[in-house]
């Protein structure tokens, strides 16, 4: 049996008292609180085990048409509610099989081609029954027209005393997780994250952030189809035990300011999101009266997926300091599903620490220079590698980099990934020796820190300079009227019609129907970017709030801006 296994059936037999909190329900052992803010239901791990025994023994059995879960059979999940999900998914694994959380259609999404995209992505992983569970249910009938074998999660009604796990049931090397990427599922890739890949990343992550069972307690509403959320804020929890508040992404999209409450209301210490949700909340925070919550129990918040705005997290930090919140929750993280979840943590309990460079060194030679006088670039330091991860910095013909040297990182060690699946089968990712390489660009600095500047694709390369957009983002962000959160800047290539390379810029705002209040804006956006990297932007396009796509997670993303501005 793998240590991912043998540590998550440790947990389930030995969970303990849950820690102290406010005025949420008490309760006598540690596990998972759902269904907030209506209707709160705290189920301990054990109690959850034991639906996950029973949930596997049904799927052993087979049912409703379907063929019994065989070892190294793939499951697809599609189901909403963190209840339904972690037992699910316990059963899954119990049985030595691998979940994938399939990529959840909206109230917009066509779902005609929503089940051609899904019906890809289950050949591509092999999978030859879906879990259907709440608020998907209604789409059983799609499913059934499309030959898709599924059994409903309510339907697995198992005996939790007939079942025993296999002691061989899975290995370090069978997998886990296939964890679906980013971006168009028209062409999907799945990151194949074993069993080894798991433990080795929670262990990692536990010890990193000085996780404590007995006192810590976390609060998400991250999805569960991002590693993020299922990894981070569902696995780790249910593996090692510790308690967990889970609501849904709908429940923090509906009402932002629910994710405060819910620390407050439960003193949570651990909580994360992309830097675009601080963002959202700082400004609800605004709006609450003093002394309505009390956020002073929180030691992690954790900021990462995406790009981090320092401006954004001293907004988020200045608003909640009324209600006690300390700067130096902050902690700033580098993860990616590659290696199952994080790659490198900032030091707990020191805030945002961000390293300040010489622009001109960075843009013209590649080298993040300490700042003196003259143009500089700050950018977050996401602290050392997690233990178990190495981390390297080369250059485009892959020799090795030295301190401060930019260049794309590599990884390497027992978290990073062995391939993808892809329609074309799978892709190894490591090389000979086992590094991966991230397509992202950065450096580490004197004490081992790893800093990101940017993807490698992403580069503006202008007059010789090299030209970050997260650096043009955060410069237009600041003009009056842009929704913040809400800015992208896209590499224009150079072409028939551009003599030489340059860069667009799209914003959101609420006034983008007024041509007046348009013009301002665009001149504002120039103005700021001009002063902060010194070239001029080929296009400034102002979109009504919600023109930007974003990935399932609420990311911006970069390509598909690309694509929406190059649109007649």
């Amino acid at each position: 049996m793998s240590r991912f296994l043998a540590m998550m059936l440790e947990s389930a037999a030995g969970s303990g008292p849950a820690p102290a909190h406010g005025d949420g329900p008490g309760e006598d052992l540690r596990g998972m609180t759902t269904g907030e803010p209506h209707d709160p239901v705290h189920r301990s791990w054990p109690e959850i085990h034991r639906v996950a025994r029973g949930r596997a023994d049904a799927l052993r059995r087979g049912g409703d048409g379907v063929e019994g879960l065989e070892p190294g059979g793939a499951v697809g999940v599609l189901a909403g509610e963190p209840a339904a999900i972690a037992p699910v998914a316990q059963a899954v694994w119990l049985c030595g099989g691998s979940v994938t959380m399939l990529h959840q259609p909206t109230p917009r999404t066509d779902l005609a081609v929503w089940a051609a995209d899904t019906i890809e992505v289950l050949r591509m992983i092999g999978a030859r029954m879906v879990l259907l569970g709440p608020p998907f249910d209604a789409l059983a009938p799609v499913l059934t027209e499309q030959g898709i074998a599924f059994r409903t999660i309510d339907s697995l009604d198992g005996d939790p005393d007939a079942f025993t796990p296999d002691a061989d049931v899975a290995g370090e090397d069978d997998t886990a997780l296939l964890q679906l990427t980013s971006g168009s599922t028209a062409t999907p890739k799945a990151v194949r994250i074993t069993h080894g890949n798991l433990h080795a990343n929670i262990s990692g992550m536990v010890t990193a952030a000085r996780l404590d069972i007995e006192r810590d307690r976390m609060v998400s509403w991250l999805p569960l189809f991002h590693d993020m959320g299922m990894v981070g804020f569902l696995t780790i929890p249910m593996t090692v035990g510790l308690d967990l508040v889970s609501v849904t992404p709908t429940e923090f999209l509906g009402r932002p300011r629910l994710w405060a409450e819910l620390i407050s209301k439960y003193a949570a210490t651990v909580t994360a999101a992309p830097n675009f949700a601080y963002a959202v909340l700082a400004r609800q925070l605004a709006r609450v009266d003093d002394g309505a919550l009390d956020l002073s129990s929180l030691r992690i918040a954790l900021n990462g997926a995406e790009p981090i705005d320092p401006l954004a997290v001293a907004t988020f930090t200045d608003a909640g300091a009324r209600f006690g919140l300390r700067p130096e929750s902050v902690l700033c993280a580098y993860g990616m599903a590659e290696t199952a979840l994080g790659v490198s943590f900032a030091p707990v309990e020191t805030g945002l620490s961000t390293d300040v460079v010489d622009a001109e060194a960075l843009e013209l030679h590649r080298s993040a220079a300490p700042a003196t006088d003259g143009p500089s670039r700050a950018f977050p330091e996401l602290g050392p590698p997690l233990p178990g991860i190495e981390v390297r910095v080369v250059d485009g013909e892959g020799a090795v980099r030295g301190t401060r040297e930019v260049g794309v990182l590599q990884l390497r060690g027992e978290s990073v990934t062995p391939g993808y699946l892809t329609v074309e089968g799978p892709v190894a990712t490591r090389d000979a020796d086992g590094w991966f390489d991230t397509g992202d660009e950065g450096y580490l600095t004197e004490a081992g820190a790893v800093v990101v500047c940017g993807r490698r694709k992403d580069v503006i390369i202008m007059g010789g300079r090299n030209i970050y957009p997260t650096d043009i983002e955060r410069a237009a962000g600041e003009a009056d009227g842009v929704r913040a959160g809400n800015v992208v800047a896209v590499r224009l290539a150079a072409g028939p019609d551009r003599h030489r390379e340059s860069f667009a810029v799209a914003v959101e705002a609420k006034a983008a129907d007024d041509a007046d209040a348009v013009i301002t804006i665009r001149a504002d956006v120039v103005r700021r970017v001009v002063s902060a990297v010194g070239v001029r932007p080929a296009e400034v396009a102002v979109l009504a709030p919600g023109s930007l796509p974003k990935t399932p997670s609420g990311k911006l993303r970069r390509a598909a801006t690309g694509d929406l501005l190059a649109t007649p």
